[in-house]
């Protein structure tokens, strides 16, 4: 006789997880709005998060207390049989089945599948047959390079007499 549960039902765990993310993570939002802390965006982010996460716990709970009937289990676990007989589907079950059985017998037969093949060694055509006997260098490729020169503009391009006076920018401490 299955034991019946009643209450939180299977997965208190979980329940009592989730329910504690909620309130620690309402706590932590609540202290982010109503506090007079220089880090409240941290808090109010943070709290969010966290009851997000809550959610996980939630799924957690909600799937663990699903009820299968045993009727639809048997056919899942393959305590009942489904009938191989006509139509498509079971031509088509048969044909896998056979498929299925004998890759498995070819790979038991050989011993597994083939061993991985052996790279190429330098100084070996395409054929595997020594070409020359001397192993061939890298072509080297050609590299260019540039000198760079100050960017033009079209302002340093217009003569003008109007001198701008050198400024600096200051800044303080917050």
């Amino acid at each position: 006789m299955e034991p019946t549960y009643r209450g939180l039902g299977r997965c208190a765990g979980a329940f009592w997880l989730a329910v504690a993310f909620d309130v620690f993570g309402l706590l932590i939002l609540l202290i982010g709005v109503f506090a007079n802390v220089f880090f409240y965006d941290f808090l109010i982010y943070a709290g969010a998060i966290v009851i997000f996460l809550s959610l996980i716990w939630w799924l957690f709970w909600y799937t663990g207390n699903i009820e299968v009937p045993p009727a639809e289990l048997e056919d899942d676990v393959g305590l009942l049989k489904k009938d191989r007989g006509g139509g498509i589907g079971g031509a088509v079950r048969r044909l896998s089945g056979r498929v299925t059985s004998g890759i498995r017998n070819s790979l038991r037969r050989n011993g597994g599948p083939p061993p991985p093949r052996a790279p190429r060694t330098p100084g070996t055509g395409p054929s595997g047959a020594h070409t020359t006997g001397v192993a061939r260098q890298p072509e080297s490729q050609p590299v260019a390079l540039a000198t760079m020169s100050p960017p033009h503009t079209v302002s340093a391009a217009v003569d003008c007499d109007v001198a701008m006076p050198h400024t600096t920018t200051e800044t303080s401490p917050i």
